[in-house]
């Protein structure tokens, strides 16, 4: 026969005891180590008790603090998780773009252009600050048109802040284009008032010397919209 555990019992005196230390502001972990009993046992004496601790206005900020600290934690990490699977959807889908079928990257190319580069007579003119997006550019154009290298020409716009040479090499290096053909590098100067924001290696501007490439492109573009939108026409 199996013997139940014997059913504690205890006095007025511990009861009343437990009762003054919550009127003191002690916790019911603090109560529980200092008199032994279980905090599901304190609850059936004290719970009728209202904590009296008088938290301050201190006390109140930090505890917003590190509650905000831990929501924006949970925020971000709840930020990752969708991207990343945005990004595992996506690669899946672009993996099986036809990135060798010459129209494909034309069309790419020409709505790219349309977007960013200049509507402006005579040159293919790219101007943008992000290495990627204008290495995509002139990855783009080599992959669609047999280019002639030799009209190939680059220009920086750079600040204050940004070492020349090096910042030249790497344009250099990442597009494939040598230095010979870099043209003047324009220095904005420092502004003591203005606030800006540093980038990571100034502007770049890529030209290629061709109107009918310039015009094809465009014109591409512009076949592209008129194929999916129609156009609102002014009177």
């Amino acid at each position: 026969m199996v013997s139940r555990s014997k059913r504690i019992f205890w006095s007025r005196e511990v009861r009343t005891k437990a009762r003054k230390l919550r009127k003191s502001g002690l916790s019911y972990g603090d109560i529980s180590r200092g008199l032994g009993v279980a905090k599901s046992t304190l609850y059936q004496w004290i719970h009728d008790l209202k904590w009296p601790r008088y938290i301050t206005e201190k006390e109140r900020l930090a505890h917003l603090s590190r509650i905000r600290i831990l929501a924006a934690n949970v925020h971000k990490q709840r930020r990752k998780e969708r991207l990343e699977q945005i990004q595992k959807v996506v690669a899946k889908e672009v993996s099986q773009y036809p990135i060798s079928n010459l129209d494909y990257l034309r069309s790419l190319l020409a709505v790219l252009y349309w977007a960013e580069g200049s509507k402006g007579r005579g040159t293919v003119f790219f101007a943008n600050s992000d290495p990627k997006l204008s290495l995509l550019f002139l990855t783009l154009l080599r992959k669609s048109y047999p280019l002639d290298e030799a009209k190939l020409r680059v220009r920086l716009y750079l600040h204050w802040y940004h070492p020349i040479k090096k910042t030249r090499k790497f344009w250099s290096t990442l597009l494939g284009v040598p230095e010979s053909r870099f043209g003047k590098i324009y220095i904005k100067k420092r502004s003591i008032t203005k606030r800006f924001r540093k980038n990571f290696a100034g502007i770049c501007f890529i030209k290629y010397h061709s109107e009918h490439l310039r015009a094809e492109i465009l014109e591409r573009a512009r076949a592209i919209a008129d194929r999916f939108v129609p156009v609102a026409q002014l009177d």
